[in-house]
């Protein structure tokens, strides 16, 4: 059977699909296809480019309705009803509080308390208004602005899914920064992909940011908290580590509450599996701002959920709690 792999560098990350059966040539036009179908996403996406749509909606809609692309209203749409299904803890409106705490220069900073004050006037999806008859979006106050850090590769990991099963695929796997992954059908050997999570210690430790008990070439099977069966579903992982910085002796994480406008200390790591690619990365993030006292809620929010969560003091031995995990 025919295997493909292919790659490509978009939204700051790395993503890869591998490919099985059909002839390689086809498979190889779908992976290219279903790859393109991400950098669109990514130039449409990119807050950080003049000509993006999501820049021009942050430059301009405080000022005016702003007519965008209907896919990216049903976004946009998504993200509010899980705002509000969330509490709060997932928020498309991040962004004035990501640049207060440094993340969007990858340096990290504690902020100035008037600076932060002034950011966390400006968050909440209620100030978020969607006008379905005219697909427009606008801003209550000026400041407000959308970040889709916590949504964006799952959501392009399922329209390229999306691609792929048109084009007749039954055999993939996608990941983005091998935080998000989606599987279509089985593997190669007609059994659920398998996805491993790294212990939470490794990885800070690797950022130098994890002080203890850990080996420094430990063997595979001692670096993985757990596995995960993947078939026609969504992997979603949500960890403090990947812009962390550490300060007057303790440890900032990048995802950030946006209720209180700190960084989320509930866990270090939260994993949701779902179908939907786009709604895993959301949930994955407000789990991971809940921690384990929001997991029941979580994983009440979707049927069939699988949920993990796993806090400071579980790291070392194992995970604080799980839902319907396997």
């Amino acid at each position: 059977m025919p295997t493909v792999a292919l790659a490509r560098n978009a939204m700051n990350s790395r993503f890869e699909i591998v490919l099985h059966g059909g002839a390689a040539i086809s498979l190889r036009a779908a992976a290219e296809e279903a790859l393109d179908e991400i950098s669109r996403l990514e130039a449409q996406l990119n807050a950080y480019s003049r000509t993006s749509e999501l820049t021009q909606i942050n430059a301009r809609a405080a000022r005016e309705p702003v007519r965008v692309e209907p896919q990216l209203f049903r976004l946009l749409q998504l993200a509010k009803r899980l705002h509000g299904e969330t509490g709060g803890a997932f928020d498309l409106t991040i962004a004035p509080l990501m640049r207060v705490w440094g993340f969007v220069r990858n340096t990290g900073q504690l902020p100035d308390p008037a600076e932060l004050a002034a950011a966390r006037a400006c968050v909440g999806m209620p100030l978020v208004e969607l006008d379905e008859r005219e697909f427009t979006v606008r801003f209550a106050r000026p400041g407000v602005m959308l970040d889709p850090g916590a949504i964006g590769k799952g959501y392009a990991l399922e329209r390229a899914g999306r691609v792929l099963r048109e084009a007749g695929v039954t055999s993939a796997i996608l990941h983005g920064g091998t935080s998000s992954v989606l599987a279509i059908g089985r593997d190669e050997n007609g059994k659920p992909w398998r996805v491993g999570l790294a212990k939470p210690e490794q990885e800070l430790a690797a950022k130098g940011l994890w002080a203890g008990g850990v080996s420094r070439q430990p063997d595979v099977g001692e670096n993985l908290l757990t596995t995960v069966e993947l078939e026609d579903e969504s992997l979603s992982v949500s960890a403090v580590w990947g812009k962390a910085f550490a300060a007057d002796g303790k440890i900032f994480g990048h995802v950030l509450d946006p209720r209180s406008g700190e960084p989320a200390e509930g866990a270090l790591l939260a994993a949701i599996v779902l179908p939907s690619a786009t709604e895993a990365d959301a949930l994955s993030t407000a789990l991971l701002t809940l921690g384990a006292r929001g997991l029941e809620h979580i994983a009440g929010l979707r049927a069939g959920m699988r949920a993990l969560v796993v806090s400071a003091a579980d790291a070392s031995g194992g995970f604080q709690a799980a839902r319907g995990w396997r």
